[in-house]
């Protein structure tokens, strides 16, 4: 695959540039012009560290406090001719540049193309050891003087995406779309390996002693160097009742480093902070290669339309079928004697809907959508592990969404609506070869039926608002539980103590579920000057399995109002708050029982306004909380160890972010042609991650690496522009 070198990058970008340019002269007979172009600088208070949350994508994260500033934008029109072009650039100084031109000739043809940039920097800071970080061939080697010894190394991706599309507006009734699309994403991720090695399977393991290492977790960042394009073409053509297309999408996925391969040192860290040797069985897992994401490919033919039956009565339709496969060689990777994974799947989807209007008051709507997902990758033996081997899986599945909708129009104001739907997943035969881990129970059909009533009061004087209610119900087939590769078997007497489903692990996603929602909205105008919104939604799930443990209950609301107010004709004030509550309920046998919360709250006050004809100021105060709250008591038969644990440590700690910014912003125009823009921001941030680090005590990877972010980071921007204008 041929690499985009940031050379390549800057000629794509100069080219852009220049193909606009060139445009300019061809149109000297325009009637009307509009261009401009801002330069400036911007200043960023702080170190790195505490730029970290404001820098992750405004290139401010790294060492320099001062960037350049250029953007430029130009606008022609030939009312004439009807062609027009439109050119925009921001931020061309800087790794998130954006460029855009749209040319057209109003009814005819239009040609757009894109070019940006977008850089994102990882708010994470990793002290470490390791050498080639970010890359397919990283060393572990430990640090021999302990955490925080290493050297430091910031995680980055950077996308780069070049789009363009083309439109021809063949005959009045025929129209031709193609639109090409492609990105790549360069850099690193957060990406790790680890794992206790199994004495029971291999006897080189030797298990954790006193001198030596029998388990580990390794950061090893993922490289990133990638691309995916995609290619849409779309022929439309209208009759009197009938309008139809048909289309082809095309996705392609390609990966240039399709595995990791590390190499690990002899000796890590223990779990207390010892430096060992390493067990030579988990040694040689550490060393494995790993399998990062294959090149993959989508192909997908559809037409879709309308129909018009009578002017009372509208039909639509759809009809697609796709075929995805990932077919890239394991290469060294692969130690089954699997050479590809060969993966297939093929779908087809079938969507009908019909609209009609019988009487004045009445309206109805039917929609039906079907989508056969047929799984077609071939089943070969990839767990091997002792006496017990197993199989992937296929993944079929069939799914049919039905919906019919009523609505009445009770008074001029008044609009009520009715509807019900139901949904039903055929998942197919468990394939038997294949064995699970992490649940204990399946199930091959699920089905959903739900009904839904809203009362809409339409836009009269000063208020409109709706409110709406539903209701679903879910249940499915006999619950199936694994055998070890040997199938699956339905379950029986759940208190039979031999089968152990009474304590198993079964997926919400396949429970019975009762969910009930309802929600208010509202738009109120009691003068000219003053506007709000607010709505309200409450939501609850309740699940049911035959086991007494898992997810049991989640229960949401959210509130929010939206205001502005005109003080008088240069002045306006708008603000909002809005609060949002999410609780999970689940329980683990002779385990925990956890209700877990998490609020979200957000306010914000702003203004605008225009003191003279000269100068335009606006700001505006935003803050946000975040907390998760882990509420957590004990199962009646908890062992002795758990009890002591949860006693020890308290439960987990509350998750917490908050932020507050402050934005203010003055343009004061010099003359027709000129204007200065001034931009400040203070922006405060505080959070604390214990799953880096607890009590300023950060997790220790078995190499003494480390992974770090200020809890508390202060930044204060000043930007200036100048803004030149050509009319």
């Amino acid at each position: 695959m041929n690499k985009t070198t940031p050379m390549f990058v800057f000629q794509r970008t100069a080219l852009a540039l220049a193909v606009c340019a060139a445009f300019v002269p061809a149109y000297a007979q325009s009637t009307s012009d509009q261009s401009s172009v801002s330069v400036g600088v911007g200043l960023v208070s702080g170190d790195r560290d505490g730029r970290a949350q404001f820098g992750q994508y405004n290139r401010m994260r790294k060492d320099n406090t001062a960037s350049a500033i250029l953007g430029a934008d130009f606008s022609r029109r030939d009312e004439e001719t009807g062609t027009w072009i439109d050119f925009e650039g921001t931020d061309l100084l800087s790794d998130s540049r954006d460029l855009s031109l749209v040319w057209k000739n109003v009814g005819n043809w239009k040609l757009n193309a894109e070019y940006g940039e977008l850089t994102h920097q990882n708010p994470y800071q990793i002290n470490t050891g390791l050498v080639g970080t970010g890359s397919a061939r990283p060393t572990v080697a430990a640090l021999t003087d302990g955490p925080g010894t290493g050297a430091n190394f910031d995680l980055q991706t950077k996308r780069t995406h070049l789009g363009v599309g083309f439109a021809k507006t063949i005959t009045p009734r025929l129209q031709l779309e193609i639109d090409l699309k492609s990105e790549n994403k360069r850099g690193s991720q957060m990406f790790g390996i680890g794992m206790n090695c199994p004495t029971s399977y291999n006897a080189a393991c030797l298990g954790t002693t006193g001198i030596r290492v029998g388990g580990a977790t390794l950061l090893l960042p993922e490289p990133i160097d990638s691309n995916h394009s995609q290619i849409e073409t779309r022929l439309s053509y209208a009759l009197e009742k009938l309008r139809f297309n048909v289309g082809y999408y095309g996705s392609f996925y390609r990966n240039t480093d399709s595995s990791m391969n590390p190499t690990v040192s002899g000796s890590l860290y223990n779990a207390v902070g010892s430096l060992f040797s390493v067990s030579p069985g988990l040694l040689g897992y550490l060393n494995q290669a790993v399998a990062l994401a294959p090149d993959s490919q989508m192909h997908q033919l559809d037409a879709s339309g309308n129909y018009d039956f009578s002017d009372k009565t509208r039909g639509v339709f759809k009809l697609a079928q796709s075929i995805a496969t990932q077919d890239e060689s394991f290469g060294s990777v692969s130690r089954t004697g699997v050479t590809s994974l060969g993966g297939s799947v093929r779908t087809q989807l079938a969507h009908l809907g019909v609209s009609s209007r019988p009487m004045d008051k009445l309206s109805l709507q039917a929609d039906i959508r079907y989508q056969n997902k047929d799984d077609q990758t071939p089943i070969a033996y990839y767990n091997i592990a002792g006496t017990i081997a197993s199989t992937n899986q296929r993944l079929s599945n069939r799914r049919t969404d039905a919906k019919v909708q009523a609505n009445w129009q009770f008074t001029s104001d008044y609009r009520g609506s009715l509807s019900v739907n139901s949904e039903l997943i055929d998942r197919g035969t468990v394939t038997p070869t294949v064995s699970f881990a992490g649940i204990s129970a399946l199930r091959q059909n699920t089905k959903e039926n739900g009904v839904q009533a809203e009362l809409r009061r339409r836009l009269s004087d000063d208020f409109s608002g709706a409110i709406s209610v539903s209701r679903s119900q879910r249940d499915g087939s006999n619950w199936l539980r694994d055998v070890s590769g040997l199938g699956v078997a339905m379950v029986g007497d759940i208190t039979d103590p031999s089968l152990g489903m009474s304590s198993a692990l079964y997926m919400p996603t396949l429970a019975d579920r009762r969910r009930d929602k309802v929600r208010i909205y509202g738009d109120w105008m009691p003068d000219k000057d003053w506007s709000v919104q607010f709505s309200a939604e409450q939501g609850n799930d309740a699940f049911s399995t035959p086991g007494q443990d898992g997810l049991k209950q989640t229960r949401m609301n959210q509130f929010a109002v939206d205001a502005s107010y005109a003080l008088s004709f240069r002045w306006a004030l708008n603000g909002y708050i809005s609060r949002g509550l999410q609780t999970f309920n689940q329980s683990r046998t002779a385990g925990y029982v956890m209700a877990f919360d998490n609020t979200n709250t957000n306010v914000g006050l702003g203004f605008t306004g225009k003191p003279n004809n000269e100068l335009e100021v606006g700001g505006n105060l935003a803050y946000v909380d975040d907390k998760s709250q882990y509420v957590q008591s004990l199962d009646a038969v908890a062992d002795p160890y758990t009890a002591t644990s949860l006693t020890a440590s308290g439960g987990l700690p509350d998750i917490m972010y908050q932020q507050t910014a402050l934005k203010f912003f003055g343009k004061f125009t010099l003359n027709k042609q000129t204007a200065v823009r001034v931009d400040l921001i203070h922006q405060r941030t505080h959070f604390n991650d214990w799953a880096w680090s607890y009590a300023g005590v950060p997790y220790i990877y078995s190499d003494g690496t480390t992974v770090a972010q200020r809890q508390q980071q202060n930044v204060n921007f000043l930007g200036v522009s100048y803004i030149y204008q050509l009319r």
